[in-house]
C-alpha cells in the first residue's frame, strides 16, 4: 500500500540525514543557512520533544511500539478508503519508526533542524518529528471535514 511508502521514504530520509550529520558534523556544531532564522546544528536528545523525559527509554521503546501497533491498525482498517487519513497515517508511521530506530541503536535521538521564528530559539528537530507533526496536522484536517461531513448527512 501507498501509505507503507509514505512511511519507508520518510524513514529512508530521516535516517539519511541524521547519518550525514553523525557522520559529517561534530557535537553543538552549527552551520548557517539563513541568518537569523535557520541552522544546521548538531544535536543530541534522550528525551521527547523538547527534552522532556530525558533518559526514559524503556517508557519510549513501549509507548512507541503501542503507537506503531496503533497506526498500523487504522491504516489497515480505514486507510483504504480515505486518502488524507491514510497519508497522515503514514507520516505518523515513518515518523514514530525514524526515531525509535535512533532511540534503539543510538540510545538518543539526532537532531539537527534549528531554528528562530520570530527571534524564538525553537527546539531542534529533525525530519521524523516534521513528518510527525505533518501527519498529525494532516490528521485534524481530516477529522474537521469528516465531523462537518457527518453532520451535513444528519442535518440534510
Amino acid at each position: 500500500m501507498i501509505y507503507y511508502l509514505i512511511a519507508l521514504f520518510v524513514i529512508a530520509l530521516d535516517q539519511l540525514t541524521k547519518w550525514l550529520i553523525v557522520k559529517r558534523m561534530e557535537l553543538g556544531e552549527s552551520i548557517e543557512v539563513i541568518e537569523n532564522f535557520l541552522y544546521i546544528t548538531s544535536h543530541r536528545n534522550k528525551g521527547a520533544a523538547w527534552g522532556i523525559l530525558q533518559g526514559q527509554m524503556w517508557f519510549f521503546y513501549i509507548i512507541t511500539v503501542i503507537v506503531i501497533i496503533g497506526l498500523v491498525y487504522y491504516i489497515q482498517k480505514m486507510g483504504r478508503n480515505h486518502y488524507v487519513l491514510g497519508v497522515s497515517l503514514g507520516m505518523m508511521l515513518g515518523g514514530a519508526i525514524g526515531n525509535f530506530i535512533d532511540r534503539l541503536f543510538r540510545k538518543e535521538v539526532v537532531d539537527f533542524v534549528n531554528t528562530y521564528p520570530f527571534g524564538y530559539n525553537f527546539p531542534v528537530f529533525n525530519v521524523a518529528d516534521s513528518a510527525l507533526c505533518i501527519g498529525v496536522a494532516m490528521l485534524m484536517i481530516y477529522m474537521f471535514f469528516e465531523e462537518k461531513l457527518l453532520k451535513e448527512k444528519r442535518n440534510g
